[in-house]
């Protein structure tokens, strides 16, 4: 039964989180599956000197899983909604994906709100999808 729940609840890819573990040392891969506090952590740390990045190659696996079960799929789609937020996000093209017109022409016209919003958006992205997707 397990195996249904994933197929039906499929929010995030395995594929595109080892993609974004290449610039593990950022931690991108870890606001991605939705942990964002241990996301910056890698960030200002360069993946907790690189053995955190190296571990974290064996979980990708249980992060994706864990963060299907947390997130609620719907009509937007989490993995074409990071991969804006992540190129075009100061211009709030992920925010127009969501619907989002107004903030989204802010973030068009202040750089992401001067970067902080597009900070923001990394810490809350998932969240603010489910939100969208429950409605």
């Amino acid at each position: 039964m397990p195996n249904l729940v994933q197929t039906i609840n499929d929010t995030h890819s395995k594929t595109l989180g080892y993609l974004l573990w290449i610039f593990g040392f950022t931690g991108s891969h870890r606001f991605y599956f939705g942990k964002p506090i241990t996301g910056t952590i890698w960030f200002f740390t360069g993946g907790l000197l690189g053995i955190g990045w190296l571990i974290d190659l064996f979980l990708i696996p249980q992060m994706d899983e864990e963060a299907d079960h947390r997130y609620q799929t719907g009509l937007v789609d989490y993995n074409l909604t990071w991969v804006l937020l992540t190129f075009l996000g100061i211009f709030g093209v992920h925010r127009f994906f969501m619907g989002k017109i107004i903030t989204g022409a802010l973030y068009l016209f202040t750089g992401g709100f001067f970067t902080i919003g597009l900070i923001y958006d990394f810490w809350t992205l998932n969240e603010q999808i489910t939100e969208v997707n429950r409605q």
